[in-house]
């Protein structure tokens, strides 16, 4: 099927998604049902969630809680400092000869922690400044895709895009950020294949996963593919509670990609955006949770345990 014809059937209605999923009445008041950060789940991962209860680690991820409305102190709308670093509308400039094009505010699916939540995206598609800023700036080697999710974007789009990087003679590196495999796996279509095959670019291609429950074979599947291109695919998860804080999940998820050829990249602490104050874990417990992986993974397997600090000029190591 289609990309976009699977991406309509995700649940972005709060009562369909609470029917399928068998949630009772007296579940209504921890949820959230009317929140300014709408819901998508793709359906995908709403059929690996448990039935008539909020405790699945796939659901926590993505099902409104009343939580979110809680004002903590220390928690912002731009914890990673974007707004900053912002040198045009959809450029971001943060570090050393790396930078990172807001390609679209679209998303496969919203994670509830997400730190681009309140990210004033640009409506206009064109990215003929952002090209040209990069253009100027010969520092700049490598460009990261992000967004929402750059494979929302159209093939022709994305193929314009990336053709104007390769035509940059200082950039040598091109790095997707992207969810939409672990949810919409059928978005590594052919033509998308063909784009990242005929690129001088040599790729990255990042994927997030937060718990192995996620995973699948048609997943993995689709990532073989970009594999056998010669691109590395990695994985960024984020630390988060009742979710992934115990040994066990994280082993396996680590141990899981691994044996599919994908490098566990980064473990980040959690973004203090607001409203997500319900998903920390402690920094202590996170240090305890990386050093037992270091004792039952080879080195290859364990991610580094980092938090992004605004301003900084690189992910802080926190293990």
């Amino acid at each position: 099927m289609e990309w976009r014809a699977v991406q309509r059937k995700n649940f972005t209605q709060f009562k369909t998604l609470f029917e399928f999923l068998e949630l009772q009445p007296h579940h209504l008041p921890q949820l959230l049902e009317k929140s300014p950060f709408p819901l998508n789940l793709p359906y995908r991962l709403a059929a690996k969630i448990a039935k008539s209860t909020l405790e699945d680690p796939i659901l926590r991820q993505f099902l409104p809680l009343a939580k979110e409305a809680v004002i903590t102190p220390g928690f912002t709308a731009d914890p990673v400092g974007d707004e900053p670093s912002r040198t045009s509308s959809k450029l971001l400039h943060k570090y050393q000869g790396r930078a990172l094009i807001v390609c679209t505010s679209a998303c496969a699916m919203h994670c509830r922690y997400c730190f681009r939540k309140n990210f004033s995206y640009e409506t206009d598609k064109s990215f003929d400044t952002e090209i040209q800023a990069i253009v100027e700036d010969p520092s700049i080697t490598e460009v990261i895709l992000s967004g929402g999710d750059p494979l929302s974007l159209s093939n022709a789009t994305l193929q314009d895009l990336i053709d104007c990087l390769s035509a940059i003679p200082h950039l040598n590196r091109l790095r997707f950020h992207t969810r939409f495999p672990i949810g919409i796996p059928e978005r590594i279509d052919a033509p998308f294949l063909e784009i990242l095959a005929n690129t001088r670019l040599q790729s990255y291609f990042i994927i997030h996963c937060n718990h192995p429950q996620e995973l699948d074979g048609d997943i993995f599947a689709a990532l073989k593919k970009i594999q056998r291109l010669g691109i590395p695919v990695l994985n960024q998860a984020v630390l988060l509670k009742g979710v992934n804080d115990d040994i066990d999940a994280l082993k396996t998820l680590c141990e899981t990609l691994s044996d599919q050829g994908i490098m566990s990249y980064y473990l980040h602490q959690l973004d203090r955006v607001q409203g997500s104050a319900h998903y920390e874990v402690a920094e202590e417990k996170g240090r305890d949770l990386v050093q037992q992986l270091q004792a039952l993974l080879p080195g290859y397997a364990v991610p580094k345990y980092v938090r992004e600090v605004a301003g900084e000029p690189s992910k802080t190591p926190l293990d």
